[in-house]
C-alpha cells in the first residue's frame, strides 16, 4: 500500500556521482505529487508500524521507536571520534557537507517559493534598507548640524568617513559571528545596536558623543549587509537565488530614496523642534535622524517572528530544530498555494560531522566573569579561524581575487558618489563667483545700511559716520579701506573679511565680526561690545535642495539596473555581469571630461549609478555562493569590511582634486573599473552551483 516507515525513507536517499536519487515508489518527488494510493492520500498522518498497528503522527517529525534504536547503536562508534586524526573527522565532515548540499538543495524545492520567502524578503528588505539611510544620513545633517556644532573643515571630515570606519569593522566582525552564534540572532544584534545609537545620536549635543554613537551606530549596521545576503540565500533553490537576491538589492536603492525624501521634507523646517536654555537644543536635522532610524526598528520588530536557518542549523547539528523549521517553510507555502493537504515527506536530514571544540564551563567552575571570558576568546577564537581558512589553498585565489574586484568597485563607486556632488558645488561656487560687483574708490557718508550686501568687492573706498544696523554681510569683503565714526549693531556675516583697512572711532555692537575677519587692519579707538555668542566659524550656505536632488536622482536611477540584473542574472551569469557591468561604468567615466556643468554632471552620475549596480548585485550573488555555509557570512563580512576601507580611501582621494583637476579622478576610477572587470572574468561562474 501507500504507507512507509518513517525509519526506512533515510534508506531511501542514495548519494550516487554527486547527486541524491529519489526512491522510483513517488515517497519523495521534488517540486512534484507524492505517488500515494488514493485511500492513502485521506489519512496522510498515519502509518503502520511492525505489528500493523496504527503509529499516530509518523509524518510530524515525531521518532519512531526503531529510531531511537538506530541513534544508541550509533554512539558507541562516536565516542572513539575524539581519538581519531583532525584530518579524518574533516574529511569526514567535508564529505558530509557534500551530501547534505545536494540534499538540501532538493528540500528547498520540495518546499517551494512562495509566502514565506517573499514575507522574509521583506523583512531582511528593511534591514537593508537601513544600510542604504545610514550612508546617506550624515550628508544630509552636516549642513545643519555644522552650526550647532560648530564643527570645522576637519571635523566634518571626520564625521562623514567614521560611518565608514564603523561599517568596515562591523562587516568582519558580525559577519564573522553570524557563522557560530546563527545569523538570526546576529542580524538582532546588529539592527539593535544600529537602532540604539542611531537614536542616541539624535539628542547628544556634543560633537565627541554624536562621533562616537555614529561610529557605533555603523558598526551595528555594517553586519547587515553579510548576515541579509548569507540568511536569505539559505532559504532559496538554486534556480530562484541570483534572481531574488538580486531584487533584494532594490532595497538599498529604496533606502536612498527614503533618506532623501526625509531630509527634503524635514530638515530645511528648522524651527521643528524645542531649545532648554541655551545649551540645549533639538533641531530639524535631530528630527531627520530619528525618522532615518524607522526601517532599522520595523526590520528588528518583524525579525522576532522569523526563524533561524535551518541550513545552519543543520551545520551545527541541530537537526529536529531544522527540520521543524523547514516543515514551517513547506506548509506556510502549501497553504498559501492551495494545497493545504500536501504533506512534508522529509523525516531524516543529512548533518555534517561536528567537529568543532567549544569549552563549556559548569555554573559551578569559576567566576560569572571568567566563564563568559572564555565563552568569549573561545567565540573570537572561532571566528578568527574561519578568517583563515578563508585563505587557505582551496579559497586563496577566490577570495584575493574577490577582494580585488570588491575593493576597485568600492574606490571608483564611493569617491565618484562623493566627487559628484563636490563638482556640483564647485560649479555653483565658479557662476556665484562670476557675478562679483567690485566697487572701487566709493565714498559714502551719514547713510544708514539696513540691507544685505552680498557678493561685493569695495576697494579703497571711504565710509564717514555711517551706520551698519540690523542687516547682513554675505561674500563681502572691504579692502584698503577707512571707515571713521561709524557705527555697527546687530550685524550678521558670511564670509566677510576687512583687509588693510583703518577703523577709526567705530563702535561694534552685538555683531559677529570677530578678530579674524580683521586682517591687517589698523583700529584706533574703536570698541567691541556685546559680540554674538555662538560658533566663530564662517560656513558655506548651501542648496540644500540640490544636495538631495542628486542623492535622489543617484539612487532612482539605479532602478533600471536592479531590473536588469535581476532578470538576467540567472541567464547570462554572475561572472559576465560583474564584467559587463565594470567595463560599462568605465566607458561612462570618461564621458564625465564633457561634464562642465551642474546639469551634464548629474545626468553622468545617473547614467554611472545606473551602469554599476549590476555589478554590485553580481557581486553579492558570487559571493554567497562561492564559500560554504559555516564561512559564508565570515567571508562575506571579510570583502564587504574591505569595500568599506575603499570608501575611505575613495573619499578622501577623489575629493581632493575638486577644483583642481578632473583627469586624476576619472582616470584613477576607469582604470580600476576596467582593471577589476576584467579580473572578475577569472573568477569560477556558480550559476549551476549549490549552496554547499
Amino acid at each position: 500500500d501507500g504507507y512507509r516507515n518513517t525509519n526506512q525513507v533515510s534508506d531511501d536517499y542514495r548519494y550516487q556521482d554527486g547527486n541524491y536519487d529519489a526512491p522510483n515508489d513517488g515517497y519523495y518527488r521534488s517540486g512534484g505529487e507524492p505517488a500515494q494510493d488514493e485511500d492513502a492520500q485521506s489519512d496522510v498522518t498515519e502509518g503502520h508500524d511492525e505489528d500493523d498497528e496504527v503509529y499516530e503522527g509518523e509524518y510530524q517529525g515525531i521518532p519512531h521507536p526503531d529510531d531511537l534504536k538506530e541513534k544508541q547503536k550509533k554512539r558507541a562508534p562516536a565516542a572513539a571520534d575524539e581519538y581519531r586524526d583532525r584530518a579524518d573527522l574533516m574529511a569526514e565532515r567535508m564529505e558530509d557537507e557534500e551530501q547534505l548540499a545536494h540534499q538540501y538543495e532538493n528540500i528547498i524545492e520540495e518546499c517551494g517559493h512562495g509566502r514565506f520567502q517573499w514575507t522574509l524578503f521583506f523583512v531582511l528588505g528593511l534591514a537593508l534598507m537601513a544600510d542604504g539611510v545610514e550612508v546617506f544620513v550624515v550628508g544630509f545633517v552636516l549642513p545643519s548640524a555644522e552650526k550647532d556644532m560648530c564643527l570645522s573643515s576637519s571635523n566634518k571630515g571626520m564625521l562623514g568617513l567614521i560611518v565608514y570606519l564603523g561599517m568596515m569593522v562591523g562587516a568582519v566582525l558580525l559577519g564573522g559571528l553570524a557563522d557560530k552564534l546563527g545569523r538570526k540572532q546576529c542580524l538582532i544584534i546588529s539592527l539593535a545596536i544600529n537602532a540604539a545609537f542611531a537614536f542616541l545620536s539624535s539628542f547628544v549635543q556634543g560633537y565627541g558623543f554624536f562621533l562616537f554613537c555614529r561610529l557605533i551606530s555603523g558598526l551595528g549596521i555594517g553586519g547587515t549587509l553579510p548576515i541579509v545576503f548569507a540568511y536569505f540565500s539559505e532559504f532559496l533553490s538554486r534556480e530562484k537565488r541570483g534572481e531574488h537576491l538580486s531584487w533584494l538589492c532594490m532595497f538599498w536603492m529604496i533606502g536612498g530614496i527614503y533618506a532623501s525624501a526625509m531630509a527634503w521634507s524635514i530638515i530645511p523646517h528648522y524651527g521643528w523642534g524645542f531649545s532648554m536654555g541655551t545649551k540645549y537644543h533639538f533641531h530639524s536635522w535631530r528630527v531627520f535622524v530619528l525618522v532615518c532610524s524607522l526601517p532599522c526598528i520595523a526590520s528588528l520588530v518583524a525579525l522576532k517572528f522569523m526563524p533561524e536557518s535551518p541550513r545552519f542549523l543543520l551545520e551545527i547539528g541541530k537537526h529536529d530544530e531544522a527540520w521543524m523549521i523547514l516543515k514551517q517553510v513547506h506548509d506556510t507555502n502549501m497553504r498559501a498555494k492551495g494545497e493545504p493537504e500536501r504533506v512534508f515527506t522529509v523525516s531524516y536530514i543529512k548533518t555534517p560531522k561536528q567537529v568543532d571544540e567549544f569549552i563549556e564551563i559548569q555554573s559551578s567552575t569559576g567566576t560569572w566573569y571568567q566563564r563568559w571570558l572564555v565563552r568569549i576568546t573561545t567565540v573570537l577564537k572561532q571566528v578568527w579561524d574561519n578568517v583563515l581558512y578563508c585563505l587557505t589553498a582551496q579559497y586563496r585565489m577566490n577570495t584575493l581575487m574577490l577582494a580585488v574586484v570588491w575593493f576597485t568597485m568600492a574606490l571608483s563607486y564611493y569617491g565618484l558618489i562623493v566627487w559628484f556632488p563636490d563638482m556640483i558645488r564647485y560649479f555653483q561656487d565658479e557662476a556665484y563667483d562670476s557675478r562679483v560687483k567690485i566697487f572701487d574708490e566709493e565714498e559714502v557718508s551719514h547713510f544708514t545700511f539696513n540691507f544685505t550686501l552680498e557678493n561685493q568687492i569695495h576697494r579703497n573706498g571711504e565710509y564717514r559716520n555711517d551706520k551698519f544696523i540690523g542687516m547682513k554681510f554675505k561674500e563681502v569683503r572691504f579692502e584698503d579701506s577707512l571707515f571713521e565714526d561709524c557705527y555697527f549693531e546687530d550685524v550678521r556675516s558670511t564670509e566677510t573679511f576687512f583687509e588693510n583697512c583703518t577703523i577709526i572711532s567705530t563702535v561694534f555692537y552685538n555683531t559677529d565680526l570677530y578678530e579674524h575677519k580683521f586682517i591687517n587692519c589698523r583700529l584706533i579707538n574703536s570698541t567691541f561690545m556685546k559680540e554674538k555668542e555662538g560658533c566663530h566659524i564662517d560656513f558655506e550656505e548651501d542648496n540644500d535642495f540640490l544636495i538631495y536632488l542628486v542623492s535622489f536622482l543617484g539612487s532612482l536611477s539605479v532602478l533600471p539596473g536592479n531590473i536588469i540584473s535581476a532578470l538576467l542574472m540567472d541567464k547570462i551569469g554572475r561572472i559576465k555581469m560583474i564584467g559587463g557591468s565594470m567595463l560599462i561604468s568605465a566607458v561612462c567615466c570618461f564621458f564625465l571630461f564633457f561634464g562642465n556643468s551642474e546639469s551634464a554632471m548629474i545626468g553622468w552620475q545617473c547614467l554611472f549609478c545606473g551602469a554599476s549596480i549590476a555589478a554590485w548585485n553580481a557581486l553579492d550573488v558570487i559571493t554567497v555562493e562561492l564559500y560554504p555555509t559555516d564561512k559564508r557570512a565570515t567571508a562575506f563580512g571579510i570583502l564587504n569590511g574591505l569595500c568599506k576601507f575603499g570608501a575611505i580611501l575613495g573619499n578622501s582621494i577623489f575629493s581632493s582634486f575638486v577644483g583642481i583637476t578632473k583627469v586624476v579622478p576619472i582616470l584613477l576610477a576607469s582604470s580600476a573599473l576596467v582593471g577589476g572587470g576584467l579580473l572578475a572574468l577569472r573568477l569560477p561562474e556558480t550559476r549551476e552551483q549549490v549552496l554547499m
